[in-house]
């Protein structure tokens, strides 16, 4: 009876921390600070009857943004459009469809709305919004943008340094963390829509060359590999260990291999230890928004809500530090489409965890 009476406090005790771990924000406090960076998106950032957007609200380098803040708005824009039950994500497709070219070898997005460079992680990041979208929604429309992606997307694969994924097109020098790990999320996205084994194999190919060539031996993942010299870029960025993580946790549910999962948590806890300082995260918004769907993912298999609180403390530390006074959110002067769209979207997740207060 002791025992059992123990039992019950402890398991109170948890579920008490894990409430005050996940709701020190409320789902509508969440809700709000959504509202306010979407309005102020509309504001500041979209551009004229193409609706096309702004970089950032300063001086401009070219009329309308680059492909990539697209990439990150569209991530949140599906998140939003999954909580407020909207069709948030068409003004954003309306725009990316603007960048798409079917120059050889096969067609994809380009970096500006003129002929210019394609980046494989640019491309990479809209598939797995496109599939997330159509896990959501099942409309085939993501799913066939998102397979028309992933061909053009094995154009930039060979066997230079043994294989790997380059990270832009016209220039093959180096072989990303961030044009592979988003490719095995892609491929496992396919993967699991299909049960074609060519899309898991291609996971497991990209994930195996990715994890001998520029994984730290902690967990942490390298920026690149140089395809002459195959020195090392060893900066570390917390998108990077974002995609490794997740793909460790895809492939656990997928496999049911507990490798994967050690893996997984092994790296979750490099993260905090490498990223989290002095109470803060790095001040890149959409990196640590990548980051964050990783721990999302490992914390739906876990179910370890400790494991979230620095980046709830974060979020909410950047929402009562590092906004103006129009709301707009970044340390620096000059506000960015990305970092409004990175926080967008984090916002946006941390309001979906089920056990935040309504």
């Amino acid at each position: 009876m002791r025992n059992q009476i123990a039992r019950v406090i402890l398991s109170l005790i948890f579920m008490l921390t894990v409430c005050s771990c996940l709701a020190q924000t409320t789902k509508q406090e969440y809700l709000k600070r959504i509202d306010v960076i979407e309005q102020n998106i509309q504001k500041y950032f979209v551009a004229g009857e193409r609706g096309l957007y702004l970089e950032n609200i300063g001086k401009h380098e070219k009329p309308f943004s680059y492909l990539w803040p697209l990439c990150a708005l569209i991530q949140a824009k599906n998140e939003t459009e999954g909580l407020k039950k909207n069709s948030g994500m068409q003004p954003v497709i309306k725009a990316i469809d603007q960048y798409y070219t079917t120059a050889p070898p096969a067609p994809s997005y380009q970096s500006y709305i003129e002929k210019s460079s394609r980046f494989y992680d640019d491309n990479q990041w809209i598939a797995i919004a496109y599939l997330n979208a159509y896990t959501r929604t099942k409309k085939k429309i993501y799913f066939n943008k998102a397979k028309e992606i992933y061909t053009w997307l094995l154009t930039g694969y060979d066997n230079k340094t043994g294989g790997g994924l380059y990270w832009k097109e016209d220039e093959k020098t180096s072989k990303n963390t961030c044009s592979n790990g988003p490719n095995i999320l892609v491929s496992l996205e396919l993967y699991k829509a299909t049960k074609e084994k060519k899309y898991l194999d291609t996971a497991l190919l990209v994930y195996n060359w990715t994890n001998k060539n520029l994984r730290r031996k902690d967990g942490i993942f390298y920026d690149a590999i140089n395809v002459s010299s195959l020195k090392i870029d060893s900066a570390a960025y917390t998108y990077n260990t974002g995609t490794m993580l997740e793909s460790n946790v895809v492939l656990y549910q997928i496999t049911k291999d507990v490798k994967y999962l050690h893996e997984a948590k092994l790296i979750a806890t490099a993260a905090k230890k490498r990223f989290y300082k002095n109470g803060k995260l790095p001040d890149h918004y959409w990196f640590n928004a990548v980051l964050l769907r990783g721990y999302l993912a490992l914390y739906a298999v876990e179910k370890d809500a400790s494991r979230l609180k620095f980046f709830i403390d974060d979020a909410d530390r950047v929402w009562n530090d590092e906004r103006d006074e129009r709301n707009l959110l970044g340390r620096e002067a000059d506000k960015t489409l990305l970092l409004q769209a990175g926080i967008l979207e984090i916002y946006a997740r941390l309001a979906t965890l089920n056990l935040t207060k309504s």
